[in-house]
């Protein structure tokens, strides 16, 4: 489904009556209102959305792609190449990371640390606190927990968004969430990776890229979503104490593959080095998109926040 905007062919109709007139030219500002044809758009996407059209959601974004009132950052990130995954390779390349070596070496150590937990299998990327083993916990914690949950689904969000996979929902949690025994996380689900039921429910073979259901392109994107949470983690605060959930289930994904470790490593550290590079060029949008997000506004809404907050010069 496209998207269009009618007129009723009122702007040309000047034999209208006064009231009409006016109407008219009030409706005609609106749609000249910068971002007024978005904001309409993702209106819709929203309704899409909540009734399972997703099909329908996916043809409409598709139709605003690259438009200048429309949405100009869906799957428009500047990447590195495949090829590069190593720091001094970037440098070879001009692309300068040096100002990222500490983050890079803080997400690969929170990968390896991940790989060490159990994971609850999803098809949503599920972001879970595992540091609150305390006998007491004050409401500072709680609070700091409930912001880094934010900007960890945050990544997960904006990360698909530019690399253009959009996201179908999501949930977060507030700071009384925290305080109940029975808290998950915040997760985000996202069209396009459908290929994680069949590896949940093994109906499929270990198959290689190109091969089967799962393109280069998708486990890029894939690979690069997964580790949005952690990486948004270290952008800001340093480093990460999420769950494993997000790691393991790239994991499954190599193993599914028949990934061998030097191709597990490989991929892992390009993802990084990409991830953190995408979202340390668009770190206002993210953070702005975690507002948003605790306040659980609408995808729509969520969107529309990104794109009005993108750093342009930079996808």
């Amino acid at each position: 489904m496209g998207f269009a905007i009618y007129y009723n062919g009122l702007c040309s109709h000047h034999h209208l009556r006064p009231e009409f007139q006016m109407v008219t030219t009030l409706a005609s500002s609106e749609c000249r209102e910068p971002g007024a044809l978005r904001r309409r758009a993702l209106t819709k996407l929203d309704r899409e959305l909540s009734k399972g059209h997703f099909k329908s959601a996916l043809s409409l974004v598709k139709e605003l792609q690259g438009k200048p009132d429309g949405l100009r950052g869906f799957g428009a990130a500047r990447q590195i190449p495949r090829s590069i995954y190593k720091l001094d390779e970037l440098q070879q390349n001009g692309i300068d990371m040096s100002f990222l070596v500490p983050l890079v070496v803080s997400v690969l150590d929170s990968v390896e640390r991940s790989l060490q937990f159990a994971a609850v299998d999803s098809v949503s990327f599920n972001g879970r606190l595992e540091n609150l083993m305390i006998d007491a916990i004050s409401d500072s914690v709680y609070e700091e927990n409930h912001i880094t949950c934010m900007q960890h689904e945050a990544g997960h969000f904006l990360t698909a968004y530019l690399l253009g996979v959009l996201p179908r929902g999501y949930e977060v949690p507030s700071i009384e969430d925290f305080r109940k025994d029975n808290f998950l996380g915040g997760k985000v689900g996202f069209l396009g990776f459908e290929f994680l039921e069949d590896i949940h429910t093994g109906k499929l073979p270990k198959r290689k890229v190109n091969n089967g259901k799962v393109s280069a392109r998708n486990l890029n994107r894939f690979s690069c979503i997964a580790l949005a949470g952690l990486a948004s983690e270290c952008l800001v605060f340093g480093c990460s104490e999420s769950s494993s959930s997000d790691v393991l289930k790239l994991d499954r994904v190599f193993k599914w593959l028949g990934f061998t470790e030097s191709e597990v490593d490989a991929q892992v550290r390009w993802a990084v080095l990409n991830t953190l590079l995408i979202l340390h060029r668009h770190n206002e949008a993210r953070s702005r998109l975690a507002e948003a997000m605790a306040l659980r506004r609408s995808v729509g809404f969520c969107i529309d926040t990104i794109e009005n907050t993108l750093n342009l010069s930079d996808i």
